[in-house]
């Protein structure tokens, strides 16, 4: 199964987001935003930004 991004309210009524990879762990999760449409904005902005992204290893 591949991963997916899920937008969720979080206890304190914010939205958020998070990556979860295949076996259901979460890999990525996004800050708290005011509402659902703007998480799912960040959930698009990291699947642009990540397409293919480097790696870069800093010390």
């Amino acid at each position: 199964m591949a991963g997916k991004f899920e937008v969720y309210q979080d206890k304190a009524g914010k939205y958020r987001f998070r990556l979860k990879a295949g076996n259901g762990q979460i890999v990525a999760s996004g800050e708290a935003y005011e509402t659902k449409s703007a998480a799912r904005k960040g959930c698009e902005s990291v699947q642009k930004a990540a397409d293919g992204a480097p790696i870069e290893e800093t010390v």
